[in-house]
């Protein structure tokens, strides 16, 4: 089960209170910077583990039309507006802003400017509480991981399927139920690509799988490679 740190309390407590109905995540940007698009980032991918978890989830947003636009191409999807109903939520907000109930999941600020491109991958790669500066970032290395995961999975995707490891599997749940710890589910990607015991059709189930949660488009490249 999903858990996640409440900044109200500073402790890490259960993110699905109940088992009826789905469970609202509640973005709130402040803005249309970077900063806020982060914001709606990390309301993204705690829906989408919830959702892993076999917990419906309704997200929640009203970002201003342009941040709308950049979250659109940052592969984010869309939100309701306003708010997601009744009852407890999930907010997730930027540090100092504050909300009346549920659970508070604090997002860090970001500065500096990057390849929309490889955004997303740069804002997964940094735990969600700690600042990123995009000046600072290896852009060089995201688009070759990118380029290369992508290419790779197209690859694999010529084999025969396998089943993902279950251990690999465990290990992927473990991470991003701890947390939503992204960083770890990436590192976890990392060692298998080059993992020589899993076969290559595994491999790409195992990428597939966690692309559910990353949203990175890694098998968009399906079909280019003979």
């Amino acid at each position: 089960m999903l858990r996640i740190t409440d900044v109200r309390t500073g402790e890490s407590t259960d993110a699905v209170r109940a088992r009826r109905g789905p469970v609202r995540v509640q973005a709130h940007p402040a803005g249309a910077d970077t900063s806020a698009l982060r914001v709606l980032l990390v309301a993204d991918v705690l829906a989408r583990a919830l959702e892993l978890g076999g917990t419906p989830a309704l997200t929640a947003a009203d970002p201003p039309a342009d941040l709308r636009a950049r979250a659109d191409a940052l592969g984010i999807r869309r939100a309701d507006a306003g708010t997601a109903g009744p009852g407890p939520a999930l907010h997730v907000l930027a540090p100092g802003d504050t909300v009346t109930e549920g659970i508070r999941v604090e997002v860090a600020p970001v500065t500096g400017t990057a390849d929309p491109a490889l955004l997303r991958l740069l804002l997964l790669a940094t735990p969600r509480h700690e600042p990123v500066d995009l000046d600072a970032a290896d852009l060089d290395g995201a688009r070759e991981t990118l380029a290369r995961w992508r290419t790779a999975v197209a690859t694999w995707a010529t084999r025969p399927s396998k089943p993902i490891p279950e251990a690999v599997k465990q290990e992927l749940r473990a991470a991003w139920e701890d947390d939503l710890d992204v960083p770890a589910v990436l590192d976890v990607l990392r060692r298998l690509e080059s993992d020589e015991e899993v076969p290559y059709g595994a491999r790409f189930e195992t990428y597939a799988y966690a692309d559910r949660l990353l949203g990175l488009e890694l098998t968009r490249e399906i079909g280019s490679v003979l």
